[in-house]
């Protein structure tokens, strides 16, 4: 069985193409074209349902055309339109330089040196200069937490957990 933590969100099955079971897939990353791995992983009903691609081709920058094996019909895409797809983590590698890429971090378990457990890593935003991490709290409350190596204290890998020291004060932004 695939578990939740075993797997990174990399976009979402949007609409059928076509009659012949094509559908658009639209992704955040494109880490399926770069790693060789014959499946993408469907979210259908809660269970992670892993789907052999047969097929693909690129529309756009973050957009493909994908064909699965067993997917023959328009009928048969219903199943998959609108479910959020995944992949491995395992299979998913480091940038360039060998660092590893924020996304490695969504799932992760955020907990403060001094304050205890933070919450769970749900997002990121590396669209300005100070990276953010986006931490849902126990009360499903949004958090915009910096990621930044100085803040950093420790990453148990195997128990996704992201030990950080966060900056005196912040925490109590969000209450």
């Amino acid at each position: 069985m695939i578990r939740e933590e075993d797997v990174v969100q990399i976009g979402q099955i949007t609409k059928a193409h076509g009659l012949a079971g094509e559908v658009v897939f639209i992704f955040t990353d494109d880490v399926f074209d770069r790693v060789d791995c014959d499946y993408l992983i469907c979210e259908i009903d809660g269970i992670l349902v892993p789907f052999f691609i047969e097929e693909y081709r690129f529309r756009s920058n973050n957009s493909a055309l994908v064909k699965f094996e067993d997917i023959d019909s328009i009928d048969d895409t219903r199943q998959i339109v609108g479910t959020d797809v995944f992949f491995p983590r395992n299979m998913v590698p480091a940038d360039e330089n060998g660092e590893i890429t924020l996304n490695y971090f969504i799932g992760f378990h955020v907990v403060d040196s001094s304050q205890g457990e933070i919450g769970k890593v749900i997002d990121y935003d590396d669209q300005t200069e100070n990276w953010l991490l986006k931490v849902e709290d126990a009360e499903g409350k949004e958090l915009l937490l910096p990621f930044h190596n100085e803040f950093i204290v420790n990453i148990i890998h195997d128990d996704r957990i992201l030990e950080m020291r966060l900056p005196e004060g912040l925490l109590e932004l969000y209450k």
